[in-house]
């Protein structure tokens, strides 16, 4: 699994504690790192789940290593409960795949000309559908809310004058074109957040952990831990949401219908604040720069 390096790895096992003969969800296996750690840190099962199915062919090996203890489903991880009726321990890696970001043929990445592709299961609208043939206000909303670029409709004004647009590298030159001279002096690239916004809407990306999270509940054994890594603000805030909305008694009820009880917590908060990489990962593995990670531990019913 070379060219890949799982982020924040240390954090998410001390999170997960993997224990001998439990079972455990690999969400989003990618190169098969948090999988391999899990694996060697216990005498444990594993479910891979990844709906690239590069992913699931590249990850053919490490089954053979594991033999019996590795498997690996090609789907979305938001319909985990369909793969597993219960489990200990779910870590879901919110990033894109290094692998995928190093593959101009895949449209993520603009470092290298490629087809505007961004699907994560190849198949379905693709970022190039979507450049060509949303509508100003449609392109300037999901660009905005997704990507919470504040140039949004300029943007969206430059691609439809543009059109029709076929590749990365011509996508990101109008974009920057765009952006105008001064986004050039940011550290981050002018068209970084519209790719961001793009892929996140092709792959559907929040709403596949919105789901997600629901399916946790359901399948996460008393003391099971949820583990999960976001890298922008949009993941963070639905993961954070959703840990603390239901970490805390709250009472049930509304303004119609009297209090009777109060709700028992799903979840024991395991991160009160996000973890951060350490400044020694940040140095050998930039990709982890915005990473923040959150955990929960199931409550009993």
């Amino acid at each position: 699994m070379s060219g890949h390096i799982p982020v924040m790895l240390n954090e998410v096992l001390e999170m997960l504690s993997p224990r001998d003969g439990a079972h455990y969800i690999d969400g989003t296996f990618g190169g098969g790192g948090y999988t391999t750690a899990i694996l060697e840190a216990a005498d444990c099962k594993v479910l891979g789940i990844d709906r690239d199915p590069a992913a699931i062919a590249r990850g053919q090996k490490l089954v053979e290593r594991f033999a019996g203890r590795l498997t690996l489903v090609q789907g979305e991880f938001s319909r985990m409960a369909d793969f597993a009726d219960k489990t200990d321990g779910i870590v879901l890696d919110l990033g894109v795949s290094s692998f995928q970001f190093d593959q101009p043929e895949r449209g993520f990445s603009f470092r290298e000309d490629g087809p505007l592709d961004m699907r994560m299961s190849l198949d379905g609208e693709s970022a190039a559908d979507v450049v060509n043939g949303a509508d100003h206000s449609t392109l300037a909303s999901l660009i905005a809310r997704y990507g919470e670029e504040k140039n949004a409709r300029r943007i969206a004004t430059a691609i439809i004058a543009a059109r029709p647009i076929t590749g990365t590298a011509q996508l990101a030159a109008i974009v920057s074109e765009a952006q105008g001279p001064a986004a050039l002096r940011h550290a981050i690239h002018p068209a970084t957040r519209t790719f961001q916004a793009l892929r996140i809407h092709v792959n559907d990306e929040l709403g596949e952990l919105e789901r997600a999270l629901e399916a946790s509940l359901e399948i996460l054994n008393p003391n099971g831990r949820l583990v999960v890594v976001s890298f922008h603000s949009l993941e963070d805030r639905i993961v954070k949401q959703f840990l603390s909305g239901r970490s805390t008694a709250a009472p049930r009820g509304s303004r119609h219908v009297p209090v009777t009880a109060a709700a028992k917590p799903d979840f024991q908060l395991l991160t009160k604040s996000p973890r951060v990489p350490a400044e020694d990962e940040l140095a050998s593995n930039p990709r982890a720069r915005s990473a923040k990670l959150r955990a929960g531990l199931k409550l009993a019913a």
